[in-house]
């Protein structure tokens, strides 16, 4: 039987109530359940992340392999559909699925992510290069980007009324006018969705592959709000934050072969609704303290400096 990880179930239950309580009773026979379905064998301690766990497997034939089983939820529904359509190609292979249990057999990365690997320009050079392979026609029935979209404006003017003194109305009108002007206009490209350093770990079969993907359609520019946001927090420790801020986007959009002030665009859009979110639910690294208004003034000078670049 396998044990869940204690940080895990606490986790699980704080964000999800009750719903998390059943669901994480019925993991031990959905593990053992998907192992005998697949002909796997126990290989080690299960993991985590923020929404599920990994649990790795040999297969009958000896190769290893991980089984994800993640929280039912729709942001999830779409993981399986991305990695099929990659195959492979930037990102870890999809063996097996059911996703009624919302549980697929993946190939066994490394648990090194890029972010503890990688290091300078090393992290957005990677990043881009990553982001250009998973460039791929999007599959039918994925959700748009541009749908997603719709609700931005509206939830923009709603945190502007309830924190009326969190940013500069420059900064909130330049993360609409990315609404109106980028969002709504959409090529059927796939993209992550969460392309960060964190979802993105070394492997054998090609030296990173990608994990975790949402699996929406769109402009593939928009991943470089997840990168930048995340990234801010250890460039904010390593100098002047503009310089490097800016030194990420070159280098990302580079090697992404991206056009390099759309990426801002979206990334500023990105850090702007990171501002207001932190304000109404903290972050996963702080939900309130010193660490969190820490984080908020983070992200609020990183909206500042997207704005200017």
């Amino acid at each position: 039987m396998i044990r869940i990880p204690e940080v895990f179930v606490r986790a699980t239950i704080a964000r999800e109530g009750d719903a998390g309580t059943e669901w994480l009773a019925e993991l031990p026979a959905i593990v053992r359940d998907m192992s005998e379905r697949w002909d796997c064998t126990p290989d080690g301690d299960a993991m985590y992340g923020g929404i599920g766990i990994v649990v790795p497997l040999l297969r009958k034939t000896g190769e290893s392999a991980v089984l994800k089983l993640s929280f039912p939820h729709p942001e999830n529904r779409f993981e399986p559909d991305a990695l099929a359509a990659w195959g492979g190609r930037g990102a870890v292979l999809l063996h097996e699925r059911v996703d009624g249990q919302f549980a697929m057999l993946l190939e066994r990365a490394h648990s090194q992510t890029l972010a503890q690997a990688g290091s300078g320009d090393e992290v957005p050079a990677i990043a881009g290069i990553i982001s250009r392979r998973l460039a791929v026609p999007a599959p039918a029935g994925l959700p748009r980007l541009q749908v997603r979209a719709a609700g931005w404006e509206e939830q923009l003017h709603q945190d502007v009324q309830e924190f009326p003194q969190a940013l500069p109305s420059h900064l909130v009108s330049a993360a609409i006018a990315t609404v109106r002007e980028l969002a709504q206009r959409q090529p059927d490209t796939l993209i992550h969705g969460d392309l960060n350093a964190r979802n993105i770990l070394a492997a054998d079969r090609e030296s990173w592959l990608a994990v975790d993907p949402k699996g929406w359609a769109g402009d593939r520019a928009y991943d470089c709000g997840t990168l930048v946001k995340t990234r801010s927090v250890v460039l904010a420790e390593q100098g002047e934050l503009a310089r490097e801020i800016r030194r990420t986007l070159d280098i990302f959009t580079s090697a992404a072969a991206l056009d390099r002030d759309r990426a801002r665009r979206w990334a500023q859009l990105s850090a702007v609704q990171a501002a207001y979110s932190g304000r109404r639910r903290g972050f996963r690294r702080a939900r309130r303290g010193a660490e969190l208004k820490r984080l908020l003034s983070l992200v609020d000078e990183l909206a500042r400096i997207l704005t200017e670049l």
